[in-house]
């Protein structure tokens, strides 16, 4: 199993969007936060920024939705080009309805989980989703400290899935750095969320592939 990074643009200079996302050219995934000021205390961007890191073509695009009512909005995501759409379970009124829905757009599903939603309500869903996002941070803003409370979610997220037969990926997103990001591999986690380790850094490409590496060293060791 190999680590998947996907650094989060809500640290870059979206002014130079082709420019940021060219220094991540050899990430996963762009990660891109949807959030409506709603669901979260933050307002960022919807529909035209994924369709302009989509038409860029450097990357698959990864859509976190922190959004109020993603039974309605989330397929467009999908019919936009995001290879990945994640909705919060604590949002969707039907969520094996639109997992399906999302499906049918050819894109992949993740169900977020805010830090004090437990898998156990959502145990039975699981085999409908193709990942799991673990909050490791209260959604909303970039630059948060890392909630090391969420690392025994992770391992009961991977025992849940493994109990329901299920291929499941486990992403984290909140507070990833190389020291977290050890931790958060540790703990049964493959899909790395970076945003604010990855664009403040010197050298946003060379964090990827560091970023990328701790991850697999942690990985193999267990």
């Amino acid at each position: 199993m190999k680590p998947t990074i996907s650094p989060s643009i809500l640290n870059c200079d979206i002014a130079d969007l082709a420019g940021e996302l060219h220094k991540i050219r050899n990430a996963d995934f762009a990660h891109v936060d949807i959030m409506d000021n709603h669901f979260v205390p933050n307002l960022t961007w919807g529909l035209p920024v994924v369709e302009a890191v989509v038409a860029k073509d450097i990357m698959p695009v990864d859509c976190h939705l922190m959004i109020e009512g993603p039974d309605q909005w989330a397929p467009a995501y999908a019919e936009a080009g995001a290879a990945s759409v994640t909705f919060h379970a604590e949002a969707a009124k039907a969520p094996l309805r639109l997992a399906n829905e999302i499906h049918k757009q050819g894109a992949k599903v993740g169900l977020g989980l805010k830090p004090t939603t437990d898998i156990h309500d959502y145990v039975d869903l699981l085999p409908a989703f193709d990942m799991i996002l673990v909050m490791t941070v209260e959604p909303g803003f970039g630059g948060q400290p890392f909630l090391h409370s969420q690392m025994k979610k992770i391992g009961r997220v991977r025992e849940a899935a493994k109990q329901a037969g299920a291929e499941i990926a486990i992403q984290v997103d909140g507070g990833v750095n190389r020291e977290t990001i050890q931790i958060a591999a540790e703990a049964g986690a493959d899909v790395f969320v970076a945003g604010s380790a990855v664009f403040r850094a010197e050298d946003a490409y060379q964090e990827v592939e560091q970023l990328r590496r701790i991850a697999s060293e942690a990985m193999h060791a267990h």
